[in-house]
């Protein structure tokens, strides 16, 4: 049966139309960024998290106003939340994956002979914390820092479990929540890489300020991000199409805007590190990941599950 020409004009709508109110909606949220002081303007944390919202924004757009959808809920991703055994499994995964990754890609670094490691004294930690006290006028370290480098551990399962969750879930909703299952017709190399380039370039209005890669040419940064988000967002869009939610897929993101900075606590004392090559953020770092999407899409698992 052929499509009224009406009707197939409205079927090519909702991507464009999302991709417009999500880089449209960022630039607009960061333009106070551009227009005042960039990354030192106090308001940048509060821009920041304002930008994470628009992929949402502009999902919730297409779904309701394009679209329409019968069940809303699914068509983003929010719904089911069942079978629960698979939900919770996947959640676990969402949540010690990132983590895991981030810390993977100190070792790598080291041995790559780019990221400049004490695993064993933490001299490093050490320094920084000793730096941080005496600036409020305490002399000695409270306790040992082992039990600091622990401490430091639990509060980014606290940041991935509360803080950052609100604000990964808006993005997620639109990237993985609406927008990879519209790509899966591309197959799953097809959706990775344009997922990941979206994804990438989307942040431009921070990185092209020099956020995550201070110092390194603008063009070179926003490379370098889609690289990240290539990989990471593989990793992430396994876990949303294997459990049929964004569920974990947005918990995945919140833990990894939490061990990001995990390197803090293995760096060398007085060592420097450049971002482009080091830590999750650098090449060094997306060898891992990048092993992991491989398997998975090898592996036949980077799919949706069929329904039961």
């Amino acid at each position: 049966m052929q499509i009224p020409e009406t009707q197939r004009d409205v079927t090519r709508m909702p991507m464009p139309m999302f991709l417009a109110a999500a880089y449209g909606l960022a630039w607009l949220v960061a333009l106070p960024l551009w227009l005042g002081d960039g990354l030192s303007s106090p308001w940048f944390t509060l821009v920041a998290v304002a930008m994470m919202f628009t992929p949402t924004v502009a999902a919730l757009v297409v779904v309701f106003l394009v679209e329409k959808p019968q069940h809303k809920a699914r068509a983003l991703g929010l719904v089911p939340l069942r079978p629960a055994g698979r939900l919770v499994g996947h959640l676990a995964l969402g949540l010690t994956v990132p983590i895991l990754l981030c810390l993977a890609a100190l070792p790598i670094g080291h041995l790559a002979g780019i990221f400049p490691a004490d695993f064993t004294g933490l001299s490093g930690f050490a320094q920084i914390t000793e730096e941080q006290l005496a600036q409020v006028g305490v002399e000695e370290l409270p306790l040992p820092i082992e039990t600091l480098a622990a401490l430091q551990v639990v509060n980014v399962l606290i940041a991935a479990l509360i803080i950052n969750l609100l604000p990964a879930l808006g993005e997620e909703i639109g990237w993985r929540g609406w927008m990879l299952p519209r790509l899966m017709r591309f197959g799953p190399w097809g959706a990775i890489g344009i997922s990941g380039v979206i994804w990438g370039l989307w942040h431009a209005p921070l990185i092209l300020l020099g956020y995550n890669y201070p110092g390194t040419p603008g063009w070179l940064a926003l490379a370098a991000m889609v690289g990240l988000c290539t990989v990471m967002g593989g990793v992430f869009g396994w876990l949303r199409l294997r459990s049929s939610s964004v569920w974990p897929a947005a918990l995945a993101h919140s833990a990894l805007n939490a061990a990001a900075s995990t390197y803090v606590i293995f760096i060398a004392a007085d060592a420097t590190f450049d971002p482009l090559h080091a830590t999750i953020t650098g090449w060094t770092g997306w060898i891992l990941p990048a092993v992991v999407v491989v398997v998975v899409v090898l592996s036949g698992r980077f799919a949706a599950r069929a329904p039961r």
